[in-house]
């Protein structure tokens, strides 16, 4: 794949940019209306998505940064997406082109005031992995292989700016309406910039992989601080196979259980003992070793869950409040998903949505064991998706709906769901950490 010498940085380049990319989208409607006269409605619009999905992630990986990231996220949205798009965007976990040598130097320069060849026995000028904010280089230093992210240049710069940029597709896809909506675009910027600081990530790495290393099947790298700054994070070099790569030909269902059981018992001891989670699971960040251990990576994004939230979030998945209507609500309230401006129509028509979809996506929570290999269950998580996504009555409400703090548990709730999904899981034993 061919080397980037520079990424756009400023906020006239990267909206131009953007503008380039919008004119090629506005091509391939052009040839929609086209294709509509010799193929089927279905055909133009699956060629439409594919042509769309191409032309945006190619100008999204161009910019790197928090513009991919936003990709990154929204291919985890599958209930959501086209699949056209799920499967382009998925890209941004872990394959878009690498910084070229002469930049890679000049960050060493940067930050440590030394080449990489100072600090290390050997270092790979070529990376081995490039993904939406970082890159991986591979090292050895007294004959332990390293592996060395190096963040791309300007991406904490641009993230204010990018979001500015991407606000407007993100309202009209998630039906957000312009007021109150800014507490959870500031959410995203947070976190986004959180994940810019590689001397947090670092802190946040040694702190999660030092709680969690009593999980059974669960490996940690070692990170080094001495040779880690704000934008360079060294690491021991896992070996492993991408969990998307390993879930793709896997046959061995014990081995697929034993994975599953590792990851399920990764986020639960986080969530309910740390009151703190990795709130970015896509496969990009795991792999499996040879030995059958799943291997964590990459805690730039932690999201801490304030204990008045964690409490009545899990509380409104309960299935006691779940059959008591007056108790329902009263969670709804306290979690803002009901607000005390709301007009009768809008109380009944978010009580039952809500009721609608925590019914059927905490299913898991209700059960000792539970078989995540199940197709129907994913299948009328998608339908409900579906339902709500063409719901005219949801499009004329203001979906400004929930605490600010649901945005990373629910994702990462989804990511889960969906690498336990992926991994065909069965059997996992669910409240051991309750």
């Amino acid at each position: 794949m061919k080397s980037i010498n520079k990424i756009p940085v400023s906020k006239i380049e990267r909206a131009s940019k953007l503008v380039s990319t919008g004119a090629k989208i506005g091509m391939n409607y052009i040839k929609y209306y086209g294709d509509k006269i010799t193929k089927s409605e279905l055909e133009a619009k699956d060629k439409l998505n594919e042509n769309n999905a191409s032309d945006i992630y190619d100008g999204l990986k161009q910019l790197k940064g928090s513009a991919l990231k936003v990709a990154q996220m929204l291919s985890m949205e599958k209930s959501i997406m086209p699949q056209a798009y799920v499967e382009k965007f998925s890209l941004a976990q872990f394959s878009v082109p690498p910084l070229s040598p002469p930049l890679v130097l000049k960050t060493f320069k940067k930050y440590f005031g030394k080449l990489p060849e100072d600090l290390f026995d050997t270092f790979q000028l070529n990376s081995v992995n490039a993904a939406s904010i970082g890159q991986v280089h591979i090292a050895e230093k007294d004959g332990k292989k390293l592996a060395v992210k190096i963040q791309y240049p300007g991406v904490s710069d641009s993230i204010a700016s990018d979001l500015a940029m991407v606000k407007p597709i993100a309202m009209s896809m998630f039906n957000i309406k312009g007021e109150g909506s800014e507490k959870y675009f500031k959410e995203v910027e947070d976190k986004l910039l959180e994940e810019t600081d590689y001397i947090l990530e670092v802190k946040q790495s040694i702190e999660i992989s030092e709680a969690c290393q009593h999980i059974p099947h669960l490996k940690f790298p070692k990170y080094y601080e001495q040779w880690s700054s704000e934008r360079v994070i060294t690491m021991d070099y896992m070996e492993g196979e991408h969990l998307s790569e390993f879930t793709a030909h896997n046959t061995n269902q014990k081995l697929a259980n034993q994975l599953g059981q590792a990851l399920w018992d990764f986020y639960m001891f986080q969530i309910h003992k740390l009151k703190k989670v990795h709130a970015d699971p896509h496969p990009g960040n795991f792999l499996v070793s040879k030995t059958g251990d799943l291997i964590a990576l990459d805690f730039g994004c932690m999201k801490q869950i304030p204990e008045d939230f964690y409490g009545p979030y899990f509380e409104l998945a309960d299935k006691e409040n779940m059959s008591n209507p007056e108790n329902f609500k009263t969670k709804l309230y306290e979690l803002e998903i009901l607000r005390a401006d709301d007009k009768a129509e809008e109380v009944v028509f978010f009580t039952g949505m809500f009721h609608e979809m925590l019914s059927l996506f905490t299913q898991p929570l209700h059960e000792d064991h539970f078989d995540f290999s199940d197709d129907k269950f994913f299948g009328k998580i998608a339908d409900l998706g579906e339902k709500y996504s063409k719901n005219t009555q949801l499009r004329k409400l203001n979906a400004n709906r929930g605490s600010k703090h649901f945005i990373y548990m629910n994702r990462t709730f989804f990511g889960l769901y969906n690498l336990m999904f992926d991994l065909k899981a069965k059997d996992i034993e669910i409240n051991k950490w309750i």
